[in-house]
């Protein structure tokens, strides 16, 4: 005789919870309520919602070249003193200087520069005024000299030249704490009320969970690149026989009322994860279908399903919305040459194709993508490759960015130079904060808000409604 199904009682609900968060991490709705925060959620189910009126959509991307990218071959000094400088210290990691791409930034600074060859796109993004690069930017707890980086008197990151404080840092922009909340959680926890879909996170996430987009209140929502891009709870979204008898089930569970706030979390937290699933995907499919053609890579697919997510944004009914896509390898200690010139072609591509999906949705200048890193590398070379530094540079795109600009102060690349703490590490002229603070003031963050999302942008800039800390967006 077959078993008689045996529904999942209260009792033995409330049992297993109370072993703890592993045995939920056991089951298989882990990847779901990871995504939106059992605590989170915890707090959401005694709350009301405040729904707010901001009706202009604005979109931040956020794109981390993890691994620490060897940004001053770039961008990189063009011009023959500066370029003999470069190219001493550079060695065997030079890049030729006739292979060099030219590009004539607005605002002169006595050198000329050029870019990565395998980055041509940028280079007309450019010089079309799409795209501006940051100079020598780092994770910084206070403005920082040699001398006070060597006698100790000026506080530095946590664990500096390291892969995992370095990108904690770059995504938590406080370097002075191992354990901070993302700066765009903490953004999004006081933006969220923006979107009248309050069931979607502001937060969507290519790569799962992220440290950037964790806040106190919000969490991202993770997608993946493929199809629809929902990624349903074990298959929860299929309709043959099998699957419709594990729906059944799965909706069961979720029908017990619970009482405890915690109960109640966990309950809410599936059917939103379940449900969102669903209407994500139905969104995606319902939306502008996109004409711009991207490469087959995974990065360029994960932009293309940004840029698809954006179309959907009236369907999903949001007003703001920041993305995390990464783009792994550049941890080049061994054939930098080949290796990076590999991704700046794989990064190329995406941004390119990102900028014309833009404008085929007609929201170029509602969307900034922004690039970060865990920390440039050295301007020596160990042989084949180069190793852990510090300050670097960044690319910024979109509509409301002033392009063709270099920001911040691009330093003189040779040993010992008034920036170099040793082996051509150089200490950042511009900080994370600054960087950021120009963000989240366009996403609609008031000067106000800044020292919640920043704790530190006081050492750097003092806010003030006027101004901008670097002045990379209009």
């Amino acid at each position: 005789m077959s078993k008689r199904y045996k529904p999942f009682s209260r009792r033995s609900f409330l049992t297993q919870f109370g072993k703890g968060c592993a045995t939920i991490g056991a089951t298989t709705l882990l990847s779901s309520i990871t995504n939106l925060g059992l605590v989170s959620a915890a707090a959401a189910a005694n709350s009301s919602k405040i729904i707010g009126t901001n009706n202009n959509y604005k979109a931040l991307v956020c794109i981390l070249l993890a691994g620490g990218n060897d940004s001053f071959n770039m961008l990189v000094p063009r011009g023959a003193g500066e370029y003999a400088e470069y190219a001493n210290v550079r060695n065997n990691l030079a890049i030729p200087q006739g292979s060099l791409l030219p590009i004539n930034p607005l605002n002169p600074d006595g050198k000329d520069y050029g870019l990565h060859p395998s980055l041509p796109k940028v280079q007309t993004l450019f010089e079309n005024g799409d795209l501006a690069f940051v100079a020598n930017i780092g994770a910084l707890v206070e403005p920082t000299t040699v001398a006070g980086f060597k006698a100790g008197t000026n506080e530095a990151p946590l664990g500096l030249f390291s892969h995992p404080d370095q990108q904690k840092h770059w995504q938590t922009s406080v370097p002075q704490d191992r354990n901070a909340l993302g700066w765009g959680g903490r953004l999004a926890d006081i933006l969220q009320s923006n979107n009248a879909n309050q069931d979607i996170s502001m937060n969507i996430s290519l790569n799962g969970s992220n440290i950037f987009q964790r806040g106190a209140n919000v969490e991202a929502y993770s997608i993946q690149n493929s199809a629809n891009g929902s990624i349903p709870i074990n298959n929860s979204n299929q309709f043959h026989f099998y699957e419709e008898l594990k729906r059944q089930t799965l909706d069961d569970l979720l029908d017990v009322s619970y009482q405890n706030v915690l109960e109640k979390a966990y309950k809410n937290t599936v059917v939103g994860s379940k449900n969102n699933s669903i209407a994500f995907s139905s969104a995606i499919a319902a939306s502008q279908p996109l004409a711009t053609s991207f490469a087959g890579d995974g990065f360029s697919q994960d932009m293309r399903m940004v840029a698809k997510t954006i179309a959907a944004r009236d369907i999903l009914d949001v007003s703001n919305q920041t993305f995390f896509v990464y783009l792994n390898g550049f941890d080049t200690h061994d054939n930098i040459t080949s290796v990076h010139s590999e991704l700046m072609t794989v990064l190329d591509n995406g941004l390119k194709s990102f900028n014309d999906a833009m404008i085929e949705l007609g929201v170029k200048d509602d969307v900034v993508t922004f690039t970060a890193s865990d920390f440039g590398r050295k301007l020596t070379s160990n042989g084949n490759g180069t190793d852990h530094a510090w300050g670097g540079n960044v690319m910024v795109m979109g509509g409301p960015v002033v392009g063709k600009k270099i920001y911040g102060t691009y330093p003189d690349l040779y040993l010992d130079n008034p920036l170099d703490i040793g082996y051509g590490r150089l200490v950042p002229t511009t900080s994370c904060d600054e960087y950021f603070a120009e963000l989240a003031l366009w996403f609609g963050a008031s000067t106000g808000d800044l020292d919640q999302i920043l704790p530190n942008i006081n050492n750097f800039w003092t806010p003030s409604p006027n101004t901008r800390p670097i002045g990379f967006i209009s």
